[in-house]
């Protein structure tokens, strides 16, 4: 009966979501060339917000677990698993005030209206998988932006996403990047639950009533660390902890 209900909720959600992301690209566009980074950070945000709106349509809702403290005065590296597209919106809306900038595959850099500008001209950066040179180069440039303006890298160091909720094993180039040339950054492992349910059937229908959960950890200081793969090791083991499987 879910599965059934979900055909029509499905529809109205993308018609939803695709005309959030239709209205906001020319907002977006206009933030940044007439007024700036600022102006384009509150449109993001704003975004943001209205995107989870679309998916409350399906009964999605949303809990953000973050007891901690974390000093705005530093540069960030916000470290999590990743089970759907659906991640990033609530990750960008709750970690706000931190600036979060990603690091995503190159495809998503285009012909997506809203997302694929702010990914171009938001601060984060498009790494081709198929030419890893390239993309440590790239990654390299994103941790000499990301030192400078003291905001937030977003990595999720498994790759692709997993299609049941069970993490991946971590790809550590990415993350030995980042800590190399950031030295001075701080860790954020965020364990996420649920987000994979909300494409159990596929793009069509849409699952429905996923709580999906963001559990902040403890954060990590890279320079209490001189291993850094011990480091990433116990990232890895703190976030995987953190999901229900």
């Amino acid at each position: 009966m879910q599965k059934v209900l979900a055909y029509p909720l499905s529809v109205v959600y993308y018609l939803s979501f695709g005309l959030i992301l239709i209205i906001f690209h020319p907002i977006l566009w206009i933030s940044n060339n007439v007024f700036g980074y600022k102006a384009l950070k509150t449109s993001v945000d704003v975004l943001q917000f209205f995107i989870m709106r679309c998916l409350n349509v399906l009964g999605t809702r949303f809990s953000f677990s973050n007891p901690h403290q974390i000093d705005l005065d530093q540069p960030l590296i916000i470290v999590s698993n990743h089970q759907s597209m659906y991640d990033i919106s609530p990750m960008m809306w709750y970690m706000r005030r931190y600036h979060p900038k990603f690091i995503s595959k190159v495809e998503l850099g285009k012909g997506i209206p809203s997302v694929s500008y702010n990914l171009r001209h938001g601060g984060s950066v498009l790494i081709n998988r198929k030419k890893p040179r390239q993309s440590i180069k790239a990654i390299q440039d994103f941790s000499a932006y990301i030192k400078t303006t003291k905001r937030a890298a977003v990595i999720f160091p498994e790759g692709t996403r997993s299609k049941n909720g069970i993490p991946k094993t971590f790809q550590k180039r990415g993350l030995l990047t980042l800590f190399k040339e950031i030295p001075s950054a701080t860790v954020v492992p965020i364990s996420i639950n649920n987000s994979w349910k909300t494409v159990q059937y596929g793009k069509f229908p849409m699952g429905l009533g996923a709580h999906i959960t963001f559990t902040v950890h403890k954060p990590i200081k890279i320079a209490t660390f001189t291993n850094h793969q011990v480091l990433i090791d116990q990232i890895e083991k703190t976030i995987k902890k953190g999901v229900l499987t």
